[in-house]
């Protein structure tokens, strides 16, 4: 793969849930733009075929099995990235599970679990990589993962809409706090994405109102302006773009990818 051009041609970037679905597209992107990709997950085989695509394609790839709810597996992870890719620039703290089922209803363990991987593992990533680009003296970007549902509360969504605003609180006050260091810190707020975390919302919708499974996600492509359901590409275009040297004048920005559902 030719770097001549590319934007972020030499940096070293760390992808989270990059396995499957969005992060695997962001990785995949992130590499075409010149990136050497260190793979985080918890599913090690989808991380190995993630890194052997890289490979393939003329990257560097390097594969670290984590739970980013568990801070000091975060921090091993990006001292992995260091160590094997020989730097660090970006992290892409994408990893996150979807929640679907009534404020009534909804347990102590769904809720912690949720917190968990969408609020903590972007916490812990925050923290991982600032630290370690204070320690490395060098400016870096943190780029977080919201939703659409970080704008706007979505009914049988509603701890995982509370784990995406919080995502965007912290992407504020992490930008604020990082500025001076010269690391930028903004998200990324996708719609409704065709990937296997949409099959399991649309499952338990179906479940929880007896709507026929396919006609929740149905309903909600349907009320996209832009006439089609999100891809991951579609996704991985804007991280590439808060990733690359175009947005180092941005921070603490959660902008929406949505194709015309919500509108702020």
């Amino acid at each position: 793969m030719s770097t001549a051009g590319n934007l972020i041609a030499g940096k070293v970037a760390l992808v989270t849930g990059a396995g499957q679905g969005i992060g695997r597209a962001i990785a995949l992107r992130l590499a075409r733009d010149g990136a050497d990709i260190a793979l985080v997950d918890i599913n090690g085989a989808k991380l190995e075929a993630v890194a052997a695509e890289i490979v393939a394609a003329g990257r560097k790839a390097s594969v670290f099995i984590a739970d980013v709810s568990k801070r000091e597996q975060v921090v091993a992870a990006v001292e992995h990235a260091y160590q094997t890719l020989g730097g660090f620039d970006i992290i892409v703290n994408n990893a996150g599970v979807a929640q679907i089922d009534s404020l009534l209803d909804v347990s102590p363990e769904q809720v912690e679990r949720t917190l968990g991987i969408n609020v903590q593992g972007v916490l812990w990533g925050i923290q991982a990589a600032g630290k370690k680009f204070k320690a490395l003296k060098q400016k870096g970007k943190i780029i977080n993962a919201c939703s659409i549902a970080g704008h706007e509360g979505f009914a049988l969504l509603g701890v995982y809409s509370a784990t995406k605003f919080a995502v965007r609180a912290l992407t504020q006050a992490a930008a604020k706090e990082l500025a001076s260091a010269g690391i930028t810190v903004n998200a990324y707020c996708p719609g409704v994405v065709g990937t296997d975390m949409w099959v399991e919302i649309d499952k338990r919708m179906a479940e929880i109102t007896g709507a026929e499974v396919g006609a929740t996600y149905k309903k909600y492509v349907d009320g996209i302006a832009l006439g089609r359901a999100e891809t991951p590409e579609d996704v991985a275009g804007l991280v590439s773009y808060l990733a690359g040297p175009d947005a180092d004048y941005m921070t603490g920005q959660s902008p929406l990818i949505d194709g015309g559902i919500v509108y702020r």
